[in-house]
């Protein structure tokens, strides 16, 4: 643990809310979503910019570890402290001002500590939202520090594509505070800086505020369940429903029967619309929207995703087998039941991954085929986001399994499927999570060299002080 006399030195310049020491305050800040636990030194809750600039000043001058936290939804060990009750905890979880709309710009301005839902919640009224939808309820600074996508990255692109602007507060000996961007969608007057912090898991600095691109809500949607012809017929049904559809195509979510299955187990209220309740080996949530209102004569969306269907059904060779078009909000509960279904089947070892489009199908069947030969009773459960090369492949083991108190099990496990997921497929082993301890091996055996020294070079430059719990 760290002096009094630091511990006090923090209370001064955050005051009592800001400053939690004691073991059952902590206990939530120090516990990830996926297992992992660490031990803080403290937790430090600044409600402005201001302050934490200060308390990461006082850090830096004084040698101590500061780990960023925003929502803590993270599955990677990228928010969490170590077990050395050495590091800070750093919680984004008071800034939740400002909240500033600009309707003609289309942009917001607002606190990193705000979550998604309270987000979007505060902006339906003026028919907008933050375009990013996630199974979990992050804070905005998470969200910027490891770069999320979520299930309607085809239509609107991830974190980065929608962020204009952040405010960031640098570890060194001053606690830089950086304004960077103003809103601007075009802006070439040099390095677009604010590139340095999205996506690198807080390691370069602590996003404090962030202005963000905002969307018009849909104000028409249509969905449905898709049964492909055969699994390796996947990509075929995805380049014919984009050729289709083009802009109105909005996701194209890839469940395996698994998954399903096990979504179904764990919420009995979902609608199981197969035939007989046999789930497909394999099955894909699709949705088409429109954000404009409906308007007198114009094809109702139902009945242009029926057409479409109907036309890619009626080829020669056709790569759909069957397909379900029902309500969104009873397609997409089955979507969003998903993570918590696979959860509770076993102890869950999950990946985030990602390929080229044509590749998820091949790696998936690649898998099932090779598991049981290296790894037997391992269930794959796998799901994600076909549109767009992603794909969490979960693999749930029995509870009772004694190979669990192996710590040297799952680290085997993981070895061998990034090893197949980036030296025999060409993928990513962290598709949207970033880093954290969990990938930090991974991080240094699969980035180049040359470009490590660029990463480590730029963290000495932007934050020399210990943030973060990746080391670049």
């Amino acid at each position: 643990m760290i002096e009094e006399t630091h511990i006090e030195a923090l209370r001064v310049l955050l005051g009592e809310k800001g400053l939690l020491t004691e073991p059952a305050d902590m206990a939530a800040y120090e516990t990830g979503a996926r297992y992992d636990k660490g031990r803080a030194a403290f937790v430090a809750r600044p409600a402005s910019t201001g302050e934490v600039s200060a308390v990461v000043a006082y850090c830096v001058k004084n040698g101590i570890a500061l780990v960023p936290q925003s929502g803590n939804t993270g599955l990677v060990s990228g928010s969490t402290p170590d077990g050395s009750g050495r590091q800070g905890v750093l919680s984004l979880d008071r800034l939740t001002t400002p909240f500033q709309l600009n309707r003609v710009n289309r942009t917001l301005t607002a606190g990193a500590g705000l979550r998604l839902s309270d987000v979007n919640g505060r902006l339906e009224d003026a028919g907008l939202f933050f375009p990013i939808d996630l199974g979990a309820d992050p804070r905005l600074g998470g969200m910027i520090a490891t770069n999320t996508g979520g299930s309607r990255f085809l239509r609107y692109g991830d974190v980065r594509r929608n962020t204009l602007g952040l405010k960031v507060v640098l570890a060194d000996e001053a606690g830089t505070v950086l304004d960077l961007g103003r809103g601007l969608r075009k802006d070439n007057t040099g390095v677009d800086w604010k590139q340095l912090f999205i996506g690198t898991s807080g390691a370069f600095g602590i996003v404090t505020e962030c202005v963000l691109n905002l969307e018009p809500l849909p104000r028409q949607v249509a969905t449905a369940l898709l049964v492909p012809a055969s699994p390796d017929r996947v990509p075929e049904l995805l380049v014919a429903m984009e050729d289709a559809l083009g802009s109105y195509l909005s996701a194209f979510e890839g469940m395996s029967r698994n998954a399903v299955a096990a979504a179904f187990s764990h919420v009995p209220s979902l609608r199981n619309p197969f035939q007989g309740g046999v789930v497909p080996d394999f099955v894909i949530l699709t949705e088409i929207s429109r954000t404009s209102p409906p308007r007198e004569g114009e094809q109702p969306l139902d009945a242009v995703l029926e057409e479409v269907l109907g036309g890619i059904w009626e080829r020669e060779e056709t790569p759909l087998a069957d397909a379900f078009v029902g309500p969104p909000a009873e397609m997409w509960a089955l979507r969003h039941a998903l993570s918590e279904g696979v959860k509770h089947s076993g102890r869950l070892i999950a990946f985030d991954l990602s390929f080229r489009r044509g590749d998820i199908m091949r790696f998936l069947d690649h898998m099932k085929a090779e598991m049981p030969q290296h790894f037997e009773n391992v269930t794959i459960c796998d799901f994600g986001h076909i549109g767009d090369g992603g794909v969490h492949f979960n693999l749930v083991v029995p509870a009772d399994d004694p190979r669990l108190s192996d710590g040297a099990f799952e680290a085997r496990l993981r070895e061998w499927v990034f090893m197949v997921a980036v030296e025999e497929f060409g993928g990513s082993y962290s598709a949207e999570h970033a880093i954290g301890r969990k990938n930090q091996v991974f991080y240094d055996r699969y980035t180049p060299e040359a470009v490590r020294r660029l990463a480590a070079g730029l963290k000495a430059i932007t934050s020399p002080g210990p943030l973060g719990s990746v080391t670049f």
